[in-house]
């Protein structure tokens, strides 16, 4: 018998619609003929959802009794009885009742599909198993009901239904998820924006994962090896050495360019079982490797090359990142291609990427030594090839000399010479001429074996011959000077101009400055004091080095640690130290800007303070003078009620300024940092009552809505009750009549938040940030009284206890100022009839 086809449509959170597409494909496949039953559909009470079970054939649920309850399960007899081609079978991973045929309702759509059922059922991604312990991370919620990976990749279809995080909490706040009184609490917690980011997340990269493992199966089954671009892989080579941390950010670098990249670092290893020459750094790469989001791997290989290219293409790598060679040119001269040019050769069509890096040989900067027109290496090379060219040649020209070839002979030697004043210079090339002109007359000038002339044009023409070599010395002498001097230039205009761009962009100036000085000049430790401080150092000095101190400007001393230095370095080093008291003096200033910038805010701030003070304290002193006026006055007697009112009337305006100076006050103190702040174990009904009292504020008013396992928060009370009396009176005040603010509190993940919801006009999102200045006035304070200060003063009092205030749209409409403060333990737990978390989010 065929096997059935399992179908899976994954879900990153509950209410993306996979319930809803799991109804919509069987209504398609009904109206195409085939035969379709829901054998299981859970619709959470959501309209939209139980209207499409309309049309399908729904086969009854069977009861099951457990502790004196009748649980409602899938008759999995009664579909096998019926036999549908199709069956719709909703919460694969859901748990059974006690007393079912099978522990998990996977196993019963394993029976059916033995059966030759085919099935078409939904999952969440916080249900599968190994995800777990993540999704228990990033949401705060354990799973209890899960499935085990092996089941779900055993599927011969797996798809997503994706909606982006935004549009499912718009989707939660229509309550079209969740009934209205559950709406607040799932998008405060589990419903966060952040939570469905990484949930989405989740569910992309499991099922990317499914599919390249679905892929690399087709592959080895049709014996395809060549590379297939489904994903960017790279492979990082790690030898071991100090190279390795450069390769691995780089080839981290290229797999983020695309999405999905992978990064593979790999090290091969002798057959010997030898250990790495940096067991060290190879450890510390591989911690690297993890921080960076990829795997590493250990193959052996004799042939490093050939090992390096056979691991990528079994990873089906797409690019390769190896290192540029450590060895020497004339390493390379003699030991033959490295393993970069063979891997380059066998990579085929992988991409191959040779990096530099400062353990490359040759790499790293340091300025030139002018010293003498050529090095000691190449002094030496050329009285070397001198001594053994020389009777080479002779040799040579002795064995083929005729009466006739004297002209020839005399060439070769000359051009010996200049051979060897090419490699050598001067001297050698003056120590060739001599030796060649001896050796000329000894040999080929009669009389023969003699150092005697006979002849006076000889003597002359040999005086000639040496005079060349001489001349053609002096030239290769005076070239490679030059040379040398040009390569020094450029190296000083090089190391000059980044210093100097250093500078420009802003960097770090003085590190740069430090480092490069001490690269530059071979030195062991460079150190800037400024002041008598250390400023910044680089390098590890030791006690027996030479210490050159630079005067700076007139603040800073420029310590350099090393060898005696030439007079055109303490030239060059000279100009790094005006570059960097101009970098010094570049950071004051830009101090000093900082400090301007801030004494421009003070003034802005006391402008504005002079500005609001000047408008709203004038009514409150006006209304309190005129009342104690009338009340001093004896030329008209007032009745007893209206000097009650006028006394009221003083009193109440008297209150309004000293509100408005203790909230300057309070202003003061947060701007300085000089905010008392006493943190405490606290019931936030302990604050939310008195403030309500406080502005007298009823049910009719506020609905209150506070969480039966709120855990107290760590809190000033004076304070957090100040906060929650300013976020209420600006929401009531913008409430529309009739409307009443809704304040709810729930505690999860160690924080706890107390959300103040009104349905008024709202705040644009693009002026949000402006709602927190001092001395605005924008949709939370009316325009004819107030300093603007509550909502400052508020995110000042929360910040200083280690909490955020933030702003949301509410749902339909108006403002929600959320207060976000760390638990101070463990909830206290009561009788309550609300879902389990679990059950919740189905």
């Amino acid at each position: 018998m065929r096997r059935g086809r399992l179908r899976v449509l994954l879900g990153a959170a509950p209410g993306v619609g996979k319930t809803y597409s799991m109804l919509e494909e069987g209504r398609r496949l009904r109206g195409d003929g085939r035969d379709v039953v829901v054998a299981f559909v859970e619709t959470h009470g959501r309209k939209a959802t139980a209207s499409m079970v309309s049309g399908l054939e729904v086969l009854p649920r069977t009861t099951i009794e457990h502790r004196g309850m009748g649980l409602e399960e899938m008759d999995l007899d009664a579909v096998l009885a019926r036999r549908p081609e199709i069956a719709l079978v909703d919460e694969l991973a859901h748990t059974n009742a006690p007393g079912s045929r099978h522990a998990k309702r996977w196993q019963d759509v394993d029976e059916l599909l033995d059966d030759g059922i085919d099935v078409i059922s939904t999952v969440n991604t916080q249900h599968i198993e190994s995800l777990g312990d993540v999704v228990q991370q990033i949401t705060g919620v354990a799973q209890r009901e899960t499935i085990p990976d092996a089941v779900l990749r055993a599927a011969d279809q797996i798809e997503v239904v994706d909606l982006a995080p935004q549009a499912l909490r718009d989707r939660l706040a229509s309550g079209l998820v969740y009934p209205a009184e559950r709406i607040d609490a799932a998008l405060s917690n589990y419903f966060r924006l952040g939570n469905l980011t990484a949930l989405r997340e989740l569910a992309l990269l499991w099922l990317a994962d499914e599919v390249d493992s679905a892929l690399t199966a087709y592959r080895v089954e049709h014996g395809i090896d060549r590379k297939w671009e489904a994903r960017e892989r790279v492979v990082v080579a790690l030898t071991g050495g100090p190279e390795g941390e450069t390769l691995l950010r780089r080839g981290a670098r290229i797999a983020s360019r695309s999405s999905g990249g992978e990064l593979i670092a790999v090290h091969v290893t002798n057959p010997d079982g030898m250990r790495a020459r940096h067991p060290g750094a190879l450890d510390h790469q591989r911690t690297l490797v993890e921080q960076l989001g990829g795997t590493f791997h250990q193959v052996v290989g004799e042939d490093v090359p050939r090992a390096l290219v056979d691991f990528a293409r079994a990873a089906n790598a797409t690019q390769l990142v190896i290192g540029v060679s450590r060895r020497s040119r004339l390493a390379a001269a003699f030991t033959g291609p490295g393993i970069g040019a063979t891997v380059i050769r066998e990579s085929g069509d992988i991409d191959v990427h040779i990096v530099t890096h400062a353990a490359a040989a040759g790499s790293g900067f340091s300025l030139p030594k002018l010293g003498g027109a050529l090095s000691r290496r190449r002094l030496i090379a050329g009285f070397a090839v001198a001594l053994v060219a020389g009777p080479l040649l002779s040799w040579l020209l002795v064995t083929f000399h005729t009466e006739t070839s004297i002209t020839s002979d005399v060439l070769a030697y000359q051009l010996l010479v200049i051979v060897v004043a090419l490699i050598g210079g001067m001297w050698p090339g003056l120590f060739a001429a001599v030796l060649s002109g001896f050796t000329l007359n000894f040999l080929f000038v009669e009389p023969t074996h003699t150092l005697t002339i006979s002849d006076p044009r000889q003597l002359l023409a040999l005086v000639f011959y040496v005079a060349n070599a001489l001349l053609v010395s002096y030239v290769v002498d005076q070239a490679a000077r030059r040379t040398r001097v040009a390569r020094r230039a450029a190296a000083e205009s090089q190391l000059l101009a980044t210093l100097a761009g250093s500078v420009l962009r802003g960097e770090d100036a003085l590190q740069a400055m430090v480092t490069r000085t001490r690269e530059a000049f071979g030195l062991t430790g460079v150190r800037l004091l400024v002041d008598g401080e250390t400023k910044v150092a680089d390098g590890e000095p030791s006690r027996d080095d030479r210490v050159t101190e630079i005067p700076i400007g007139g603040r800073g001393v420029l310590e350099l640690h090393g060898q005696d230095l030439e007079a055109s370095e303490r030239r060059l080093l000279q100009v790094i130290a005006a570059q960097m008291d101009a970098a010094i003096e570049h950071g004051a200033l830009a101090t000093a800007a900082s400090a301007a910038g801030a004494l421009v805010e003070t003034d802005r701030m006391r402008s504005a303070l002079l500005a609001a003070v000047g408008h709203d304290l004038r009514r409150p002193l006006t209304s309190a003078s005129a009342a104690v006026s009338a009340l001093r006055s004896h030329e008209v007697e007032l009745p007893a009620a209206e000097r009650d009112e006028l006394l009221a009337t003083a009193s109440e305006s008297l209150d309004a300024l000293a509100e408005l100076v203790t909230n300057l006050l309070d202003v003061s103190r947060v701007q300085a940092g000089a905010l008392a702040v006493t943190l405490a174990p606290t019931e936030v009904a302990d604050v939310v009552l008195p403030a309500l009292d406080e502005l007298a504020l009823g049910p009719a008013d506020v609905e209150l809505d506070l969480a039966d396992d709120l855990a107290p928060v760590l809190a000033d009370g004076v304070l957090l009750q100040r906060v929650v009396v300013n976020l209420l009176a600006n929401a009531v005040r913008h409430s529309p009549d009739g409307e009443r603010v809704r304040l709810a509190a729930s505690s999860f993940q160690g924080r706890t938040e107390l959300r103040v919801v009104d349905r008024g006009p709202g705040i644009p999102a693009e002026r949000r940030d402006e709602v927190f200045t001092p001395f605005q006035r924008l949709g939370d304070t009316d325009n004819d009284t107030g300093l603007g200060l509550g909502l400052a003063l508020s995110k000042g009092f929360v910040e200083g206890m280690d909490g955020t205030l933030d702003v949301e749209d509410t749902p339909g409409g108006g403002l929600t100022m959320v207060v976000t403060l760390p638990s101070a333990g463990i909830p206290t737990t009561t009788t309550s009839t609300t879902t389990t978390p679990t059950e919740e989010l189905r």
